[in-house]
């Protein structure tokens, strides 16, 4: 996911050869991780199980789904056709993690567990979106554009909720430099993917009937959550500051560190896009500039990987 979006950001911002790069290092990743979590599945699904009716851990399956998305839409913008793989994967989680969650017997809430990988879910609603949007583009299909538009909106409402109750956790659960991961970068992808999914829709043509319908809700709605992502971004600084330089937790290799550069990535991308659709040079100007943020991140996380791996610290 962070490897496949950087790759689309920097091909937005005219680094060919660097993009093409990362879209050999994401393809490559993609298909590890697909074999590795067949395997998982395979020969530890007891494991697996644990983890689907886990609500601390259930919402990351939704990154199989992102990051199948993330790297076909930028094989699509190469030129080559990817398959979207993606929406049965979807189709299972969307209606059976919030199942298992809504009807499994329990003694305490899972509103305990509520942090920003549940916007996860957000992601991959709304990177289906972007799948279908690209699909009705190709083939100048009403159907599929109407499907963009309605994944568009489901993913924005769970948006909404899911940032309240995470928000509503922060005031209410004590701060410890162990509940502020990484995680919380999410609500930043999650918007920014939001936004992205949005501008895709715009860009389909607007004779389709569901375009011309929605075409001002789609604007404006992505330009409120692009106001909110930045907003967010200080808090998201604030946190790191408070956790690794006020309560010194010391900088150690975590999957979640690409938490945060995925985030940084889609906030470049859909900034960049957004901008040129909606005509406002202050977000590409803006999406031009995090764009290099979000390489240092990805260096920096690698760095930490290597020196995780060599040294194990």
């Amino acid at each position: 996911m962070a490897t496949g979006i950087l790759s689309s950001a920097r091909s937005l911002n005219g680094s060919t050869a660097v993009s093409a790069a990362l879209l050999v290092i994401a393809a490559a990743g993609l298909v590890v991780l697909v074999a590795l979590t067949l395997t998982r599945v395979v020969l530890f699904r007891p494991a697996v199980v644990a983890d689907l009716r886990d609500p601390a851990r259930a919402f990351g399956f939704f990154t199989i789904v992102a990051g199948l998305d993330v790297v076909a839409v930028r094989l699509d913008t190469a030129g080559h056709t990817a398959a979207a793989l993606s929406i049965p994967c979807w189709l299972v989680l969307t209606y059976g993690l919030p199942s298992m969650l809504f009807l499994r017997w329990r003694n305490t809430s899972v509103s305990e567990s509520v942090d920003g990988s549940w916007l996860l879910w957000v992601v991959g609603t709304q990177s289906v979106s972007v799948v279908s949007s690209m699909a009705a583009a190709t083939r100048n299909s009403a159907g599929l554009a109407a499907v963009a538009v309605a994944l568009w909106g489901i993913g924005v409402v769970p948006h909404t909720i899911l940032t309240v109750l995470i928000i509503w956790r922060l005031l209410t659960v004590r701060s410890i430099p162990e509940t502020f991961t990484a995680t919380y970068w999410i609500l930043l992808g999650a918007t920014a993917i939001s936004v992205l999914a949005g501008d895709r829709i715009l860009q389909l043509p607007a004779t389709l009937p569901i375009v011309r319908a929605n075409a001002a809700v789609v604007s404006g709605t992505s330009s409120l959550l692009w106001a909110f992502g930045t907003w967010w971004i200080p808090f998201l600084v604030i946190f790191g500051v408070w956790r690794y330089l006020i309560r010194r937790v010391p900088v150690r290799y975590e999957t979640a560190l690409w938490s945060i550069v995925f985030p940084l990535g889609m906030y470049s991308t859909a900034s960049t896009t957004f901008g040129h659709t909606a005509g406002l040079a202050f977000m590409v100007t803006t999406g031009r500039s995090a764009v290099w943020i979000a390489s240092l991140a990805w260096v920096a996380t690698v760095a930490i990987a290597c020196r995780a791996a060599t040294t194990g610290r």
